[in-house]
C-alpha cells in the first residue's frame, strides 16, 4: 500500500495556490481554516481531516489524485457529471460529490495495491 507522504502533499498545495497566485491567507480564508493551520498542512507538520482536504481540493480546483500523489487520473463517473447541465445550486452539490468521489476512488486505488 502506498504511504501518504504530507509533506508532498502540502507541497503541491502550495504549488498549485501560487500558480493561483494566491496567499496562504487568501486559501485559508476559502478553505475556512486558519492560516496558521493551512502553513502547517504545506509543510507537512499537520495532517488535515478530509473534509478540509476535500476543501483545499475544492477551492484549488484541484484534484484528489494530483495532490495526493501528483498525477491526475479522473474517473468516469466525474466526468459523466460534469457533462450534465444542472442549476447553481445543484452544480455546488455537484462539485462537492465530485470531489468526494475522485478521493473515493484514490483511496480504492490504493487498497487494491495491498
Amino acid at each position: 500500500m502506498k504511504e501518504l507522504d504530507y509533506s508532498q502533499i502540502g507541497k503541491r498545495i502550495r504549488q498549485v495556490r501560487k500558480i493561483k497566485d494566491w496567499s496562504q491567507d487568501e486559501l485559508a480564508k476559502k478553505c475556512g481554516i486558519s492560516m496558521s493551520f493551512l502553513g502547517h498542512i504545506e509543510r507537512g507538520t499537520r495532517i488535515m481531516s478530509l473534509e478540509t482536504f476535500v476543501s483545499i481540493c475544492s477551492a484549488l480546483d484541484a484534484g484528489a489524485d494530483e495532490l495526493l500523489w501528483g498525477e491526475v487520473q479522473p474517473s468516469d463517473a466525474v466526468l459523466d457529471m460534469w457533462s450534465t447541465t444542472e442549476s447553481k445550486q445543484d452544480q455546488k452539490q455537484t462539485d462537492s460529490y465530485s470531489m468526494y468521489v475522485k478521493i473515493m476512488k484514490s483511496v480504492a486505488e490504493i487498497m487494491n495495491e495491498v
